[in-house]
This record gives C-alpha cells, sequence and structure tokens, in this order.
C-alpha cells in the first residue's frame, strides 16, 4: 500500500499541524488532565483517518480487451437506459458507483482507447447517491473510443463532501486499462455510458473495486 500523490502534502501538513499542538501543550500545560489525552488522541485518528482516504492498496488488475473493468471502488447504485447528450449522443446504459468515505478514491480507465472528449463542469454538491447529481453536481466527463471502435464516457460526480474533482484525461491521449484517470476527494460517484449492445456483468448493490471487477462484456 502506498499514499496517492493528490494526499501527500496534506497528510504532511496535517500531521505537522497536530505535532506542533502537542509540543505546545507540553510547553504550556503542567498539569495533565485524561482530556488533554483525548483530545491529542482524537487529533491522531483524524490523522490516520484522512490518511486511509488517500491509500492505494496493491492489486492484482483484471487485464481483458473484451471487458471494461470496474473505474472506481463503490457500490452499484444505478444501472438504467437514457440518452447520453454530452458525447455519445445516442441511448445508452448508465451503470454508476457510488463511492463513500471509506472506499479507494483512484479512478481508473475501464479499457483501452483514445481520450476523444474531457470537459469539466461546475455545479452544485448534492449527495452523490442522488439520482440527479450526474446532472446538476460539479463534474468532469471524459469521452473514450474503443480499439473496438465503439465510444464510452465516464463521468466523475463531486459529492457534498467532495470538493475537488481531479482528472488527468487530455483529449488525445491513448489510454490503458486500469490506468490512472483521476482522483475525487472525500466521497463521489462515477458514472460510467456504455451502449446498449454491451452485456452487463453487475446488478444493482453489487460492490466492486476498481481495476478488478468487471462491469461489461464488449459486444
Amino acid at each position: 500500500m502506498y499514499f496517492h500523490r493528490e494526499g501527500r502534502k496534506l497528510i504532511c501538513g496535517l500531521f505537522a499541524a497536530i505535532m506542533l499542538i502537542f509540543a505546545a501543550m507540553v510547553f504550556f500545560v503542567h498539569q495533565w488532565t485524561v482530556f488533554h489525552g483525548i483530545f491529542i488522541g482524537i487529533l491522531f485518528v483524524f490523522w490516520i483517518l484522512v490518511s486511509l482516504f488517500f491509500r492505494i492498496p496493491n492489486r492484482v488488475f483484471t487485464h481483458d480487451p473484451n471487458q471494461l473493468i470496474a473505474p472506481a471502488d463503490g457500490t452499484i447504485v444505478t444501472i438504467e437506459e437514457m440518452y447520453e447528450k454530452e458525447y455519445i449522443k445516442e441511448d445508452c446504459i448508465q451503470i454508476s458507483i457510488f463511492m463513500n468515505g471509506t472506499d479507494v478514491h483512484v479512478n481508473r480507465y475501464p479499457c483501452d482507447g483514445v481520450v476523444e472528449y474531457s470537459k469539466f463542469h461546475r455545479g452544485n454538491y448534492f449527495v452523490a447517491s442522488y439520482p440527479k447529481s450526474s446532472d446538476l453536481n460539479e463534474r468532469t466527463s471524459v469521452g473514450v473510443r474503443l480499439t473496438s471502435g465503439h465510444k464510452i464516457m465516464i463521468r466523475q460526480v463531486a459529492g457534498t463532501m467532495a470538493r475537488r474533482i481531479v482528472c488527468y484525461a487530455h483529449e488525445g491521449d491513448e489510454v490503458k486499462q486500469n490506468q490512472e484517470m483521476g482522483f475525487i476527494k472525500f466521497g463521489s460517484r462515477i458514472d460510467l455510458f456504455i451502449p446498449k449492445s454491451f452485456a452487463i456483468n453487475v446488478d444493482l448493490q453489487d460492490v466492486v473495486r476498481n481495476g478488478i471487477t468487471p462491469l461489461v462484456r464488449i459486444q
């Protein structure tokens, strides 16, 4: 396991601040009580929780050119037919993965392909599990043309706590399955838009893991 580069400055800065508070208490507090100990303990527990949010566990990725692999950790909250008007511009299937605060929050490309579209949209910060958050919340949309010629779109959606979406996609990039696409800080959602002809391997409420769980068979 290691910590993602998006969180290293925050982790180090928070640890330094806690140590500064601890040093100040050692210097100024002449008679420690149980409450002082609890306070310091809470600060260190908070630091551990923040650090774990940015963890990247060691994983053996699933590589299969005939499958779309999960782009994020989380729970399947939506599988529905809809019209995607931004990039695919036709009826397709939307699969949404909700990430809670304990999930790994790195996002990965589900397939090999070329990035043909990448756009950031400002928006609100409704709860990411809310169905309309896909259209109303702050989000980044990434359109990828597969080597098969099919088009898919991955959308990073901010949530109530997630106030920063990091996306590494640029139009023209050639990307590989399970390559890092981005990171969403502190809870969010990923929407995957796919052609109707693809065979879906998952059901609602299934728990998936980025880089591991096959979501869809390309056909």
